[in-house]
């Protein structure tokens, strides 16, 4: 096959592609320049698209002995991901920017690109696997390195793109034998610190990021019956579940932290409370995908299990489309979930849809942890 290999710069795509190479494929190494106006070096080891970066790839696939190119898909990233990020915080939700880039931009519009450019399939360096169901579907898997399984945030690939996808490191068990095996292929990268944190935010500071941008609002922090605790500059710079920076002047009666519960963006408000109440039992969402074939009969409850953050524990789960929507009833709760994250739903080890939250419904008192506008889901 000819495949196109995104090469990041980091351990984990050099060694994709070299694989890729092994098993007789015909591989064009890519990177993609996401900034127009990237850093000449990297800060700390928090970013995958810096000039440094593009660097590491090149000699990487040099060394490999596969032709390598740069394409400039900052506009598109500016505005499916970094756009997208802003106004969702704007809309007091929580967003989660690697699950936008890897639906538009790697699994989206690369892909796109290559297929038209004559490519078969895209090589990436995602821990995950693909496996083909007994009717020759294919199913997207947990990678067996757990600990570095990256599953969930490829869970917003589609069934016609999963034809599409190679991730030749899938199976390996930990990372440290990727970095040996980069090692022994004599790849500059193999030693390399992996990416963390958000791409377009090297200094990782979210709140001063999009202060920035969004400019600044006095507003009050309230408790959950609305008596005023404290003020903030902008309640765009609040997440639900998050304790620290709140600067509350006056303890709560029981001395134990308090916590966003809810973030109303239309009031300009900022609802805090005892960790407790940040306890959902139920996430539904409008806009949801299935990940390769769609579960039969949807429309009935099912067992399942979901998983909210990227590294985040799995939950077991009733789940069924209902009114149109993904509908997750969990049989433990889970702390601190807000609308704007995505909530990956499995079956086993398999993939089998994705949402971004639109509601969720607390375990204590039917409080709702969603935004003003964002109620109860139905029973």
């Amino acid at each position: 096959m000819k495949v196109l290999a995104a090469m990041s710069g980091g351990v984990d795509s050099a060694v994709a592609a070299a694989r890729a190479v092994e098993a007789g494929h015909e591989v064009v190494g890519v990177h993609l320049a996401l900034s127009r106006m990237p850093g000449t070096l990297r800060t700390g080891s928090r970013g995958c698209c810096t000039i440094e970066d593009s660097m590491d790839a090149q000699r990487a696939a040099n060394l490999i002995g596969i032709p390598y190119y740069v394409w400039d898909f900052s506009e598109k990233f500016k505005a499916e991901v970094v756009d997208d990020f802003i106004s969702e915080y704007q809309s007091g939700r929580t967003p989660n920017p690697c699950m936008r880039c890897n639906e538009r931009i790697k699994f989206a519009a690369l892909l796109e690109k290559a297929l038209a450019l004559g490519f078969d399939a895209v090589c990436t360096g995602h821990y995950a696997s693909l496996l083909t169901d007994e009717e020759g579907n294919l199913e997207l898997h947990r990678s067996m390195a757990l600990a570095k399984d990256q599953s969930y945030v490829l869970g917003v690939l589609t069934a016609d793109q999963l034809k599409h996808s190679m991730f030749p490191i899938g199976h390996t068990a930990s990372k440290d034998e990727i970095r040996a095996e980069a090692a022994a292929r004599g790849l500059s990268v193999a030693a390399k610190p992996d990416s963390y944190d958000i791409c377009f935010i090297p200094e990782g500071d979210t709140q001063d990021w999009l202060a920035e941008r969004l400019g600044s609002t006095a507003g009050d922090i309230v408790d959950m019956d609305g008596n005023v605790l404290g003020n903030h500059q902008g309640a765009h710079g609040f997440t639900v579940g998050q304790r620290k920076g709140l600067q509350l002047g006056k303890p709560a009666a029981d001395g134990k932290p308090r916590y966003v519960l809810a973030v109303d963006v239309n009031s300009n408000k900022v609802v805090v409370g005892p960790q407790q109440a940040l306890a959902v039992i139920e996430l539904s969402g409008d806009r949801f995908t299935w990940c390769g074939k769609p579960k039969d009969n949807a429309e009935e409850f099912f067992d399942a299990h979901v998983q909210v953050r990227a590294h985040g524990e799995q939950v077991p789960a009733k789940v069924a489309v209902v009114d149109g929507a993904l509908v997750m009833r969990l049989e433990d709760p889970i702390l601190g979930v807000a609308p704007g994250q995505t909530a990956v739903v499995y079956l086993g080890t398999r993939v089998l849809a994705q949402t971004t939250i639109d509601r969720t419904v607390s375990a204590v008192d039917a409080f709702s942890t969603g935004s003003a506008s964002a109620g109860p889901v139905g029973q």
